[in-house]
């Protein structure tokens, strides 16, 4: 990095995440930064510590050894909310909150880290749109969404709160080919609204879509980071 380059928005330093009552290792000591500007697919067999890695990026599990930066400054416990506000983990299989999405899309902004923000109907009906949802998926009951749907639902949850960094694992694995394309168009409008800002990294199993939605591939194997490709120009 150039001294004059600003530094990732995240650096990993040797995290390590262990096993203790398997005695196992889940992810072995890494290093690993993310710029702004980098979407970077992640690729490897189930199990492979995939998810694992994501989730001790948003600082969602804790580290057993090493270290993350935001922006080249230690994350220290009271700066954590404000972390994962910009840092958004979407988990592979959604959780969803009883009442209709539209109550869910809400939710977040009843958190005090999101404080002076108010939801924007429209701009959500905008998003589900973008995503091939019908004009009524706001009004939709949670508890009668598919796997694809809820899926659909927590990523809107997140797009529309504005990330810096999305940590997608598997976002489309519910979904039929139409509908993954459109989510892929929908990370697509978020990223390139901020290139010079975002940053993403998606996991996936399909190497014609980690094509698509990269411009870096990396991929892991039993706990260890590695590189698949020269970064796409």
């Amino acid at each position: 990095m150039s001294p004059l380059s600003p530094p990732p928005i995240i650096e990993a330093h040797g995290i390590v995440r262990c096993d203790s009552r398997a005695g196992t290792t889940l992810l072995a000591a890494t290093d690993f930064s993310l710029a702004a500007g980098q979407r970077i697919a992640l690729m490897g067999p189930s199990g492979a510590g995939k998810s694992v890695f994501l989730r001790s990026l948003a600082l969602l599990d804790p580290l057993d050894g090493g270290r993350i930066e935001w922006h080249g400054q230690p994350i220290e416990r009271a700066t954590i909310p404000l972390f994962r506000k910009s840092v958004a983990y979407v988990r592979q299989r959604a959780a969803v909150l009883d009442g209709t999405v539209e109550d869910n899309l809400r939710y977040p902004f009843s958190l005090s880290v999101y404080h002076g923000l108010r939801f924007d109907r429209t701009r959500a009906a905008r998003l589900a749109e973008r995503a091939g949802r019908a004009h009524d998926f706001l009004d939709k009951r949670a508890s009668e969404l598919s796997g694809g749907e809820a899926q659909i639902a927590a990523l809107i949850r997140v797009l529309q709160l504005d990330p810096e960094v999305l940590l997608l694992d598997e976002p489309t694995a519910s979904l039929d080919p139409e509908s993954a394309r459109a989510i892929e168009a929908l990370v697509a409008d978020w990223f390139e609204a901020c290139p010079d800002k975002r940053a993403s990294i998606w996991v996936s199993h399909d190497p014609a879509q980690a094509a698509r939605v990269s411009n870096r591939q990396l991929t892991m194997r039993a706990g260890h980071l590695g590189e698949t490709a020269e970064q796409i120009q």
